[in-house]
């Protein structure tokens, strides 16, 4: 190997290692960003609050109703009579199912699904608290 190949290999590995490094600050910095998130979403995961308190405030309801309680959806998806409201924050994501409770008659909240935003599922009292403090 000549000195000129030499000298480019050691400099070639000297950019590696700097790469590697550089990355794995980066991935402890995300981790550590990564931790605080999770322990917020946990308690979204884990603390129910009073029983049905907070979901027994939206299921029924029409959909301007829950626009004044929980402010505007992210996502309004209207299928045939059926209707779904999305409503989210950093915390966790609600998505609450609208039908007619009869031909003719207004949909209301029947089905109300929560989960944190990546993607396991969120006690749903402890969700709608989030996204009226936060709206």
């Amino acid at each position: 190997m000549t000195d000129g190949a030499r000298l480019a290999k050691h400099y070639a590995m000297a950019i590696w290692r700097n790469i590697l490094k550089m990355l794995l600050v980066f991935a402890a910095a995300s981790a550590a960003e990564g931790a605080d998130t999770r322990r917020a979403q946990s308690a979204l995961v884990t603390t129910p609050m009073r029983a049905g308190s907070e979901l027994e405030r939206i299921m029924g309801k029409d959909a301007r109703t829950l626009v004044q309680l929980l402010g505007q959806p992210v996502q309004d998806v209207r299928e045939d009579a059926a209707r779904k409201l999305q409503f989210a924050n950093a915390d966790c994501v609600l998505d609450a199912y609208l039908y007619p409770p009869g031909d003719g008659r207004t949909p209301v909240v029947t089905y109300v699904a929560a989960r944190v935003p990546d993607g396991r599922d969120a006690e749903r009292n402890s969700c709608i608290a989030a996204i009226r403090q936060r709206r």
